[in-house]
């Protein structure tokens, strides 16, 4: 194993981990990272799948005994079964749907200037959402129902166009369809939790013929800078939703794409293009 491999993994394990669970794309951070770094090729896009599993850990620790409770009472607790129910609902749209187009918009989509510019666009869809009047019917993830659950699984599914967020597809998703900012960015946390680990498996096992014990202590590096991130990020993320609002992702988003755009533009940096 290189040093410059482990660096790499520390990179990318710290850029998924800070950006898994807020409002701007993970998928696209770790797209330019890699890109940046020279690892781009399927190898670095199997990595970077497989290191969500770490920010995935970082949510079941942050929520351990809510989920301990949820699997004790199922079968025997209303709330119990209804989050676990929408859970699965919400899941099945971007499922389907991944499976049908995923090859296509990996092919087509997953290079720097179309990451960008989702950057901007959702950025601009962020701030007309911020904009609204928002009127909560869905106080907590247990008040949520199951046509809530659909609409969260369509929004969700949008995150299939990388530099879109699948975390923030979700939360202000829920913000348009009268959840509150705590029942919407909680119930994208617990959704995060079968997304990420069915994608992660599912790749794992198509990809299978790219794994190797070489790539061993790099995955490892990787996972647990991903876990440490995310843990501190979720935290964080938490105390700020009671408070503020999410434009400032908005205009960093905006920020972000113009710079990746300009550079592109201008030849400053050599970005992929397929």
């Amino acid at each position: 194993m290189q040093l410059h491999d482990l660096i790499v993994a520390l990179v990318l394990g710290i850029v998924e981990g800070l950006t898994e669970f807020l409002p701007v794309s993970s998928t696209g951070h770790l797209i330019l990272a890699g890109d940046l770094l020279g690892f781009n090729d399927e190898r670095g896009k199997l990595f970077e799948i497989v290191i969500q599993s770490g920010a995935i850990l970082a949510v079941c620790w942050e929520y351990r005994a809510r989920i301990v409770s949820t699997f004790a009472g199922l079968g025997r607790d209303e709330k119990a079964n209804r989050l676990v129910m929408n859970l699965a609902i919400a899941f099945m749209p971007l499922a389907v749907i991944g499976l049908a187009v995923g090859k296509a918009i990996k092919a087509h989509l997953f290079t720097p200037v179309p990451v960008a510019s989702a950057f901007i666009v959702g950025a601009f869809v962020i701030l007309w959402a911020e904009r609204r009047t928002h009127t909560v019917r869905v106080e907590t993830v247990d008040d949520i129902g199951p046509m809530d659950a659909v609409k969260l699984g369509f929004a969700q599914a949008l995150a299939l166009i990388p530099g879109t967020s699948r975390s923030g597809a979700t939360i202000i998703g829920g913000l348009l369809f009268g959840l509150s900012r705590k029942a919407a960015t909680e119930f994208s946390f617990f959704l995060a939790i079968p997304t990420l680990l069915a994608a992660t498996v599912y790749e794992l096992y198509k990809e299978r013929a790219l794994l190797s014990t070489h790539d061993i202590g790099m995955w490892a590096v990787g996972f647990v800078t991903a876990f440490v991130s995310a843990f501190f990020c979720v935290r964080w993320l938490i105390r700020y939703i009671a408070s503020h609002d999410f434009t400032v992702f908005a205009w960093y988003r905006i920020a972000f794409g113009l710079v990746v755009l300009a550079t592109a533009y201008l030849g400053v940096v050599r970005w992929s293009v397929g």
